[in-house]
């Protein structure tokens, strides 16, 4: 049986179906999780995707953080189920305290819509199983709340503890602190990315496959604890 992924869709969410796309190509089951809905459905692992959760009012993330299914992620997120936020997704995360900071407008207060090179830096978590430390992927940057931000001490707290899991090659594009790209918390379950690996799963509809690992490697974690 394959292992089954939720991806919950939000009113704005734009990437719910690339989410599950990504999924499915890496062998696993899609389950559609609606916001409004309690239970998670005895999925194996949750994403929360790209785009616009309640037309991003008041701040990116903070209303969905209240949808009535994160009062059920949330605690499962804290007992150790596997929760990727991609984009909007790792904004609501941070919303909902499941990870530090907070991402805040590009430092040059537009949109950027390009791919680009990142570095994983951390492969122990079970999205990041199937690369190795410090290779680099080409992935899909789209959002006008990119930047990563935290205060000195979290941020030394991330780089100490090692849960980076991935920096922009070069400059940060967006000003995020230290190149930051993506994070997970303490645990390693949760992981929030601002790039879009579900965009580059495959060379005919994007820039190659290298955001495909994201998914295979949460497929063969659920399969090795079986």
């Amino acid at each position: 049986m394959a292992a089954r992924v939720g991806i919950v869709t939000f009113p704005g969410s734009l990437d719910d179906r690339d989410a599950a796309r990504a999924v499915t190509r890496a062998g696993g089951e899609a389950v559609p999780l609606w916001h409004a809905d309690r239970g998670l459905g005895g999925v194996d692992a949750v994403i929360l995707p790209g785009g616009f959760s309640y037309g991003d009012y008041l701040r990116c993330g903070a209303i969905a953080r209240f949808a009535p299914i994160m009062a059920d992620l949330v605690p499962a997120a804290r007992a150790g189920l596997p929760v990727l936020g991609i984009c909007n997704g790792f904004q609501i995360l941070c919303e909902a305290h499941l990870l530090p900071g907070a991402l805040v407008r590009n430092s040059g207060l537009r949109f950027i819509d390009r791919r680009l090179r990142v570095r994983i830096e951390d492969t122990g978590t079970p999205w990041t199983g199937d690369y190795t430390n410090g290779q680099e992927a080409t992935l899909v940057l789209k959002s006008g709340e990119g930047a990563y931000v935290a205060d000195e001490a979290d941020l030394d707290r991330l780089e100490a503890r090692g849960q980076v899991v991935a920096r922009y090659c070069g400059r940060s594009p967006n000003g995020s602190a230290r190149d930051i790209a993506g994070i997970r918390n303490e645990a390693g379950n949760v992981v929030g990315l601002m790039p879009h690996p579900e965009h580059a799963i495959d060379p005919l509809t994007g820039p190659g496959n290298e955001g495909l690992g994201f998914f295979t490697s949460v497929l063969r974690q659920v399969v090795a604890a079986g």
